[in-house]
């Protein structure tokens, strides 16, 4: 009898713990968290299994590399506002090289998205 019922709280529902910024930024550029580890398997069907999930997970890349092309585009663009606007070839010279490893992570991920997309594995 010590408890009283209000409506309000009836059809309470909890809500999910929110996700660390950090967190949220790193899944939004990295895709690494989608995949599973197909060698820490430990037998055949574990590593089946991990496989198919690595292939049905990378429907998801070419949505990374979108990310990673609009940021080696950003990049680029104000290493050139950097160095033809304002003459600073010390800073532009970071924003270059950022683009360029953009670009090297852009290879990385269109390269992982082929393999795992027509890549035939026995």
């Amino acid at each position: 009898m010590t408890d009283i019922f209000k409506p309000d709280q009836a059809n309470h529902t909890p809500e999910p713990a929110a996700m660390p910024f950090r967190t949220l930024l790193y899944r939004f550029m990295f895709f690494d968290w989608l995949f599973r580890d197909v060698s820490a398997a430990r037998n055949r069907f574990e590593r089946h299994a991990a496989l198919q999930h690595n292939k049905y997970m990378s429907r998801y890349l070419p949505v990374y590399l979108r990310r990673w092309s609009v940021l080696a585009t950003f990049d680029f663009g104000l290493g050139f506002l950097f160095e033809r606007g304002l003459q600073a070839t010390a800073l532009s010279a970071c924003f270059f090289t950022w683009s360029c490893m953009t670009v090297t992570g852009m290879v990385v991920i269109l390269v992982a998205w082929v393999l795992l997309t027509f890549g035939r594995f026995s």
